[in-house]
């Protein structure tokens, strides 16, 4: 990992097409990234007005370049309709969201279709089906990153949405990430009345090496940032552990009575690429942004 790590969002809000008021108040919110859905949330029979709502979303949006749409699935005349939009948009987002996804092919068709045209956002896929977990590598190599979609794939396998039920596709999931360098975000919480449910989703999601979370509630985005984001102490020790494992001739070295070798300056050489590709992309002034901005000065 380099200094030219891409950056990763750590919270993705949706928010469906159905309103612009209600697209353009999500603007407020502080998520990394925010979506606008033109799948999942918006019924059949109101997508032609979802697409109303996303371009004119689009031409308010203040930061174009960290919005995301959702389309919907290739193989359905609502997702022409839907890249029919991109094209034509004077605004690009910066994300393209992908639904229903069963090989890397679908990937590769959506981003040369969107180059086509001019568009080159990074294209993230939401796992959620049995076909694309079982060719993640393949899907994680074409794609920018990728995001659980818990609902559709706990529908398709007769399970609950549970923490036990998926974890053999999060584990999939997060090692396919990790060799291709692809983002790694965790499906959206959906038992919003319960903030223990979320807090443990987070904890467990980030043990096992998940980057970000998605919501569809601002209400969440809170505890999903102060648990996913860069934090300035720990890029402060990651730069500690790297140069002292550097002055050790990239060999053992003793730091705070802990001994610390290779493995660990690579993790935090990693943490701290990561992190200022975070700040430098989604860092807000005044807040995460600024304490890192001190830090890394």
């Amino acid at each position: 990992m380099t200094s030219t790590a891409r950056a990763i969002p750590r919270s993705i809000l949706y928010t469906p097409a159905l309103s612009l008021d209600r697209v353009v108040k999500a603007w407020s919110y502080d998520a990394d990234v925010h979506l606008i859905d033109l799948e999942d949330g918006v019924p059949p029979q109101e997508k032609p007005a979802a697409r109303d709502v996303c371009r004119a979303a689009l031409d308010k949006a203040p930061e174009p370049e960290n919005v995301a749409v959702r389309v919907n699935g290739l193989g359905t005349i609502e997702a022409v309709h839907d890249i029919e939009l991109l094209a034509g948009s004077p605004v690009r987002p910066g994300f393209v969201v992908m639904t229903m996804v069963k090989s890397a092919v679908e990937v590769r068709l959506m981003r040369d279709t969107l180059a086509s045209a001019g568009l080159r956002p990074q294209i993230y896929v939401t796992l959620e089906t049995p076909e694309a977990v079982a060719c993640v590598d393949e899907v994680a190599a074409a794609a920018d990153g990728l995001i659980l979609g818990s609902a559709d794939l706990a529908a398709t396998l007769g399970i609950e949405i549970t923490w036990a039920g998926l974890l053999a596709t999060r584990q999939a999931m997060v090692m396919a990430c990790a060799r291709y360098g692809t983002a790694c975000i965790d499906t959206g919480n959906f038992r919003l009345t319960e903030p223990l449910v979320l807090a443990e989703e987070i904890a467990r999601g980030r043990e096992l090496g998940f980057q970000g979370k998605a919501t569809v509630h601002p209400g969440e985005l809170d505890a999903i940032n102060r648990a996913l984001r860069p934090d300035p102490e720990g890029l402060r020790l990651a730069r500690r552990v790297s140069d002292a494992v550097q002055a050790a001739g990239e060999g053992i070295a003793v730091l705070d009575g802990n001994m610390i070798g290779p493995p660990f300056a690579r993790m935090a050489r990693m943490t701290v690429a990561l992190g200022d590709a975070w700040a430098g992309r989604f860092g807000r002034a005044g807040g995460n942004r600024e304490g890192m901005d001190n830090d890394r000065h």
